[in-house]
């Protein structure tokens, strides 16, 4: 083979990995490095998120060692070794359509937080991940801390691909009520996400979006955000 003709190939396969920003939508991800993002673990983010901007720059300068620890990007992929505080975006949001693409590994668990918050579930749904007690064997997708029996805990269809390929994620929170699709399929529609502190108060109007990771690799690309209104969530 040629040289021209191989690094052609290589740089179409390249860019076939990365998808072109959906109009309306803006990166949170810029392919390139962490910038946008800091780090935090499963904490109320009420309890944070009106701190002194001096405070809060701080926390957010604190962090970064830890993420710089097990974060890394690669091939315009963030890559997270399965440890260490979840990459949570700078920026917060109310109410928005979060479009991302992850693959994961056998055994990892991992989960979207929305606003700071609980979680848009992702794991291992085979029955050698070791969690079918606790309903992985459901599928990922599902708000798992809404608690057993809540609208939503659930995903309404197993949609997960195969650990090596790619799964997309495309979410629409509007207040509390969350609407989730994987790979095309609608897996929660229109449930109220539960706040996992307390659960009989309200969610915070903004809040980050956090990327969980434990347990093994996982990676995510083309992750793109818009606000949305009501109206437009239906």
């Amino acid at each position: 083979m040629k040289p021209t003709l191989y690094l052609f190939l290589l740089i179409g396969f390249s860019l076939q990995s990365l998808h072109a920003q959906p109009k309306g939508f803006k990166a949170l991800f810029n392919g390139n490095n962490l910038d946008g993002w800091w780090g935090l673990g499963t904490i109320d983010p009420s309890t944070w998120v009106n701190l002194p901007e001096e405070k809060l720059a701080k926390k957010r300068a604190d962090s970064l060692v830890n993420i710089n620890k097990h974060w890394r990007v690669e091939n315009g992929e963030l890559v997270n070794d399965g440890q260490g505080l979840f990459l949570t975006t700078v920026e917060n949001f109310a109410d928005f359509e979060l479009l991302l693409d992850y693959k994961t590994v056998p055994l990892a668990d991992s989960g979207i937080y929305l606003r700071g918050v609980p979680q848009v579930q992702i794991w291992d749904t085979t029955e050698a991940g070791g969690k079918w007690k606790h309903g992985s064997k459901k599928g990922s997708g599902g708000l798992w801390n809404n608690g057993k029996g809540a609208p939503g805990r659930d995903p309404l269809v197993h949609a997960d691909k195969p650990f090596g390929e790619w799964n997309q994620f495309r979410v629409i929170m509007t207040g509390n009520i969350v609407t989730v699709w994987l790979n095309e399929k609608l897996v929660v529609d229109k449930a109220p996400l539960t706040k996992y502190w307390k659960r009989a108060k309200s969610l915070i109007d903004r809040g980050p979006i956090q990327l969980q990771t434990h347990g093994g690799e996982i990676r995510w690309k083309n992750i793109f955000i818009k606000p949305v209104t009501t109206k437009q969530s239906k």
